[in-house]
């Protein structure tokens, strides 16, 4: 089992999130028909409310565990290495019968408390879910640090397929009972999920364990009491000391979903009704945020290849790999996050059409459905940049600031949902989470150019990405209305949005990477970064561009 290099890593764990979310999003579509807006919110809300609690039961130590794990073995201290993941198993185990009950018994209060009693029962659904993923959690903590990400990607791919299989057949079974025990049923996939990665996970810790004690076995082995057992206490001193902070940035995300999944009913329904409200956050919940989570997960995948990197080069002070190593992530999350968020936001009207439908004929959800994948799917470039650039921070160590960034991003989110919301109702709730994560990439950004030079694009480059992205944004808005107007070849809405989904997302794929090389944001030179299946498939193309190897001036 050999380590993955930052590109390779996250390639691998790129093409497992792409397939598990792909998988999730094939979930919602059944769901939103058995379930309709009102059953997704209530399933919303208890997704939410777990994936936070989740974030708590393994307070940030998966992250923090990564980064010790590969500070020690680089420098070759593996028995060190062996007993701080024991010690984080250890804590994984105790706080997912925590907070698992603590889920369990406070469902209908938290239920109650926003207005969403339907809430309870499917947050009582997937509160088992928490006795393994805490465990799961941390043993991917551990072959990140070990830079392995396989295990990684296979265990996500099992765990959607388990979930999405479960939720779906357990709601169908489930709705000649009634829709809140078909929507408890969609939540206990997750469960299901669970106990699958689980097994994955195990099955690649014993491949790990045998081939390093075949390694060990082949070392020559130090004398009886050279080595020192690090207690627990002391473990967990340096654990949490990372782990803490790390905590408070992981969760910023799911924490202001969950915020937006607890206030929108509260901020709406004066000017909408109760009724209205809940649905525009089944809307939200329930296609909006899935989609837009689909840019994120390059992110994600950087982030995770990244940390023990530049946990790595940091440690040894190499202070040129860092600099590097931060420039080049930076830019390709950018790069590589924008094309999925144009795609997106330019095709929402027959993706959403293909994707979810409108089975109940709202007129709710035929007036919002698609302005609100938009708003929300425009806000994931500012979510990209600021994950990838509060991992560089993580692997460097400086936690303060990844704290303050959060702390402000959420008071700014708050605050702007309260005074938003009466002018500009679910917009405004959505342009506070855009103007979060603005802040917080700013004081990212700030910190990182206080501690290491780095170069993302040059100044011209900048100029030709803005330019490319209009002239994308002219031609997906231009396809747009003509497919509306003329592309119908079927006669029924649903296959028209799909022939539609199909030509919009094909022409903005291809029209994106022609137009970064004919503004020359990129060059045949910055090829060599990528990996080498690419490469290879790329470069015959741009010859036929009349393209020639060059350095960006």
């Amino acid at each position: 089992m050999s380590k993955d290099s930052l590109v390779k890593g996250t390639l691998i764990l790129t093409l497992a999130a792409l397939v598990a979310r792909a998988l999730g999003v094939v979930q919602r579509i059944p769901l939103v028909y058995l379930l309709g807006d009102i059953g997704m919110a209530a399933y919303g809300i208890a997704f939410n409310l777990y994936s936070v609690l989740l974030v708590v039961a393994t307070a940030g130590i998966p992250s923090a565990l990564s980064k010790m794990i590969s500070e020690r073995t680089t420098l070759g201290r593996h028995a060190e290495a062996d007993r701080i993941y024991k010690a984080a198993l250890l804590f994984a185990a105790v706080a997912g019968v925590v907070m698992t009950l603590l889920l369990y018994i406070g469902a209908p209060y938290f239920a109650e408390s926003i207005i969403n009693p339907q809430a309870a029962l499917p947050i009582r659904a997937i509160a088992p879910a928490l006795l393994l993923f805490p465990l799961i959690a941390i043993m991917r903590g551990y072959f990140q640090g070990r830079r392995m990400m396989m295990p990684n990607g296979v265990s996500q791919i099992i765990e959607q397929i388990f979930r999405v299989a479960t939720s779906v057949a357990l709601a169908y079974l489930l709705l000649s009972h009634s829709i809140e025990y078909a929507v408890a049923g969609a939540s206990f996939g997750g469960v299901i999920g669970s106990i699958a990665a689980a097994a994955v996970m195990l099955y690649y810790a014993m491949r790990l364990r045998s081939s390093d004690r075949r390694e060990l076995e082949a070392q020559p082995q130090p004398e009886a009491g050279t080595t020192a057992v690090q207690p627990f206490r002391s473990i967990y001193a340096q654990l949490f000391k990372l782990s803490v902070p790390i905590v408070i940035f992981s969760m910023t995300v799911t924490l202001i979903y969950t915020i937006d999944s607890s206030i929108v009913t509260l901020l709406l329904k004066d000017d909408m009704g109760e009724e209205p409200s809940r649905e525009i956050l089944g809307i939200l919940t329930g296609r909006a945020q899935s989609l837009a989570g689909i840019p994120i997960i390059l992110a994600v995948a950087l982030s995770q290849s990244i940390v023990p990197i530049i946990s790595s080069a940091y440690s040894q002070k190499d202070m040129q790999q860092v600099s590097g190593q931060t420039g080049k992530v930076l830019q390709l999350s950018i790069l590589s996050g924008l094309p999925m968020v144009l795609i997106i936001c330019l095709a929402a009207r027959p993706i959403n059409g293909f994707i979810f439908g409108n089975p109940s004929e709202s007129q709710i959800a035929a007036d919002y459905a698609a302005p609100v994948i938009i708003a929300l799917t425009a806000s994931a470039i500012f979510q990209i940049v600021m994950q990838t650039s509060g991992a560089v921070l993580m692997g460097m160590g400086r936690m303060k600031p990844l704290v303050l960034g959060v702390v402000i991003g959420i008071v700014v989110k708050l605050a702007a949902s309260f005074m938003l919301a009466p002018y500009f109702g679910i917009y405004g709730i959505i342009a506070a989470t855009a103007l979060c994560f603005i802040v917080m990439t700013a004081i990212n950004l700030l910190v990182l150019r206080s501690e290491v030079r780095f170069r993302v694009l040059g100044g011209r480059r900048w100029i030709s990405l803005a330019a490319s992205t209009v002239i994308i944004c002219a031609v997906g808005i231009g396809l747009d209305a003509f497919c509306r107007a003329y592309i119908q070849p079927f006669g029924s809405v649903r296959w028209d949005d799909m022939v539609q989904s199909i030509l919009l997302c094909a022409v903005i794929g291809a029209a994106y990477p022609i137009m970064l090389f004919l503004t020359r944001v990129m060059t045949l030179n910055d090829l060599q970064h990528l990996p080498g299946p690419l490469r290879k498939l790329a470069k015959p193309i741009l010859a036929k561009l009349g393209r020639k190897q060059r350095q960006t001036p």
